[in-house]
């Protein structure tokens, strides 16, 4: 019994603490559609802006805790102007993702992924439970913060400098 709950404790604590340093295939395979409702895959959008910091923020509009973010976003987006703030909606309704953007006045490159926040391979590959969620990306392609869930974090920070 007690190895049981050994090996599902190293299991359980070896999946939470995994910073992956790269995106898998698939999530990269994964689509998303621009503010011209074009298609367009995960891995075009970072090719996109290859060869500069990028900080993700996977939001959606009805999200209170996403929008209780943004000034710190508008923040961060002030202290790195040269960082490309990359927004990902996880609003299944692509008119109220569009209305998000202007009502809330979010500047930046925006994209929306289609399937909402629980379906999906690249929402998968994030685990993600919730949002908002941010995320850096280095000038390299590499993730270099996996995971943070207030844009007041300083690991955003210290992941930007």
């Amino acid at each position: 019994m007690r190895y049981t709950i050994l090996v599902f404790a190293v299991l359980f604590f070896s999946c939470t603490l995994e910073k992956p340093t790269e995106f898998s295939k698939l999530a990269l395979q994964d689509t998303a559609f621009t503010l011209n409702d074009s298609e367009i895959s995960i891995d075009s959008i970072l090719k996109t802006y290859q060869g500069k910091k990028i900080l993700i923020d996977v939001w959606a509009s009805w999200c209170g805790d996403c929008i209780k973010g943004l000034p710190s976003v508008k923040n961060l987006q002030n202290k790195f102007p040269k960082v490309v703030f990359l927004f990902l909606s996880v609003d299944k309704n692509r008119n109220a993702w569009k209305n998000g953007i202007r009502r809330f006045k979010i500047k930046g490159e925006h994209y929306n992924l289609p399937n909402g926040m629980k379906s999906g391979d690249f929402v998968d590959f994030l685990n993600l439970g919730w949002i908002p969620r941010y995320m850096v990306i280095d000038e390299n392609g590499k993730i270099a913060l996996f995971k943070a869930t207030r844009a007041s974090d300083s690991a955003i920070e210290e992941a930007l400098n």
